[in-house]
């Protein structure tokens, strides 16, 4: 599991920093820029712009490399898919909103080294400090401030869940519904930036609570003991 994680984020890191920021500079350089949105939809949105011949040429070789790229990254999502299908507990925490193969994968192989070892954990909130996705506390007197989340532990894990967050708050079906609702309540008291990341946290106290209790996601499970979400 961890193996074909490690291939695909290596494969993903090099298309992102490589060929898009190649990509990006050649575009922005004409005065122009591409729209957001999907990386593997990066070749398309360049083909959409009004780039001169000798730009087109000079992007030819990046462009075919970005295409390879995308193809070993696809092949490299139906071999963790395979896995998933694979995996019960893997198979549950798919049913949570905004979590595909990979994010669900990639939870179960940061927080154990064996499928049983989910006890090892007492709360959701000692997964999500584990993460460092609670907020860091300064202590002053009798007086006690919050900062940033902590980011401690994996990065990758939390950059997953933050953006699975992304993904249930820009989605309009019906199982994102009561965590989107949260979240835009949150978002409205402190701004969306800080309700994403209050978001990712709630999920991984709930992906935990699934994996605990050997349940699929339920609207209620957005409701569960150990989903620390203060903002």
């Amino acid at each position: 599991m961890r193996s074909e994680l490690l291939v695909r984020d290596s494969l993903v890191r090099t298309r992102t920093r490589y060929d898009v920021a190649l990509i990006k500079a050649a575009v922005r350089r004409e005065g122009l820029r591409l729209s957001q949105g999907e990386a593997e939809r990066t070749a398309s949105k360049v083909r959409a712009i009004p780039l001169r011949d000798e730009v087109v040429q000079e992007l030819s070789p990046v462009l075919g490399l970005l295409s390879q790229l995308n193809r070993e990254i696809d092949l490299a999502d139906r071999r963790i898919e395979q896995l998933g299908k694979e995996n019960p507990a893997v198979r549950r925490l798919m049913t949570a909103p905004g979590v595909g193969p990979v994010t669900a994968l990639a939870f179960v192989a940061s927080l154990v080294a064996s499928l049983d070892q989910v006890s090892r954990f007492a709360s959701a909130h000692q997964v999500e400090s584990y993460l460092g996705l609670v907020p860091s506390e300064f202590s002053s007197g009798d007086r006690k401030h919050r900062g940033r989340i902590t980011k401690r532990g994996n990065a990758r894990m939390r950059s997953l869940l933050v953006e699975a967050a992304w993904r249930v708050i820009r989605s309009r079906r019906s199982e994102c519904a009561t965590l989107k609702a949260w979240a835009l309540g949150v978002a409205a008291r402190r701004g969306k930036r800080i309700a994403v990341v209050a978001l990712a946290r709630r999920l991984s106290g709930i992906l935990y609570a699934m994996w605990r209790d050997d349940a699929e996601y339920r609207s209620q499970s957005a409701k569960v003991e150990g989903g620390s979400v203060a903002a």
